[in-house]
């Protein structure tokens, strides 16, 4: 039933999506508010608790109604998972940004591809190169489309497995959220309501925990698809890194690893500066969006790689794609194992 109710959100997903805005990812953005305001004391365990309520809360409400559903009908239950899949799992929260902007380069309008970028993410991108251009869109679509796809998919599919329907799903979700949206009000002048720094401390904690193994089978999905030898080997050159360097935060090394078996897979280089992130007063991180923190410092030093050109983006999105295909696959021979056994 995972299988199906994956496939029939895709589909859902993909013919009506949800509006940017929409009250469902707005009412999530007003519990994370409301948390953050009641519950932040600013000392350690206040963070955890706050992180608790915001993230686990809603994870348990939705199993209890999946539960409930069960107990009634198994239909009822099937289509609260795949409602809630619809809400939690899908191209087309980010997917636009990225077409549009692959469009702008087809039509050679680099102006107009230097301002969807800085729209999309709030960066200043007024001075990026073609390349730079190509290669800012590849990081914050890839890792876009793991949050948004391969590790909800990887969540939900364990904890489905285990009988807790799509409790997993909203866990990843909420945990990616609120590690980038307390740390936007944070940043946001008029915000006048940011996290402390505990609160911001133990979410971005959870998320580098609850991300470690997804982000990695997400790096394997890709070097599967791709150019196996040449992922893994990006893989292993960064990991090498890593251990060398200077800790960084497990959530950056997660997104390291996705980005550097993206840049062996599709042979480009990847890495590098980061842009200054641009905040505005009106503008809000929201439920839909994803990737890389564009204000962090770069997540990996420049891959080995070719230079990234506009025919990169349609490497990508064959990637990605692939990867999708593989897991639904994996996931429909599980399907059926068990029902079989």
């Amino acid at each position: 039933m995972s299988f199906l109710a994956v496939l029939f959100a895709l589909i859902i997903e993909q013919a009506r999506p949800l509006a940017r805005g929409n009250w469902i990812h707005s009412t999530f953005r007003g519990w994370a508010r409301w948390a953050s305001r009641s519950l932040d004391a600013g000392k350690p365990h206040h963070g955890w608790i706050a992180w608790t309520v915001t993230v686990i809360a809603p994870a348990v409400a939705t199993l209890a109604i999946h539960w409930l559903l069960w107990s009634i009908s198994a239909v009822l239950a099937f289509i609260w998972s795949v409602a809630i899949l619809y809400v939690t799992l899908g191209f087309r929260q980010f997917s636009h940004h990225f077409t549009d902007i692959r469009d702008a380069l087809d039509d050679g309008d680099e102006a107009l591809a230097r301002e969807l970028l800085a729209q999309w993410r709030q960066v200043d991108a007024s001075e990026l190169p073609r390349s730079e251009i190509v290669r800012h869109v590849i990081e914050y679509s890839v890792l876009a489309a793991h949050r948004h796809v391969f590790g909800v998919l990887g969540w939900f599919s364990v904890l489905a497995a285990l009988g807790l329907g799509p409790a997993g799903a909203v866990m990843y979700r909420m945990s990616e959220f609120v590690s980038r949206y307390w740390m936007y009000k944070s940043k946001t002048p008029s915000a006048g309501e940011g996290a402390s720094p505990a609160l911001q401390g133990a979410a971005l904690k959870a998320w580098g925990v609850i991300d470690f193994v997804p982000a990695r089978v997400t790096a394997l999905g890709f070097a599967v698809v791709g150019s196996f030898e040449d992922a893994i080997d990006a893989w292993r050159n960064y990991t090498q890194r890593f251990t060398a360097d200077a800790p960084a935060a497990t959530d950056s090394r997660n997104d390291g690893i996705i980005l550097a078996a993206t840049s062996g897979a599709v042979n480009v280089r990847l890495g590098g500066e980061a842009l200054k992130t641009v905040f505005s007063p009106n503008t809000s991180q929201g439920f839909q969006a994803g990737g890389l923190d564009a204000d962090q410092s770069s997540i990996i030093e420049p891959t080995p790689g070719r230079e990234p050109e506009p025919a990169h983006l349609r490497s990508i999105v064959g990637l990605v794609w692939r990867s999708v295909v593989l897991w639904m696959v994996l996931l429909a021979l599980l399907t059926l194992a068990r029902l079989l056994g």
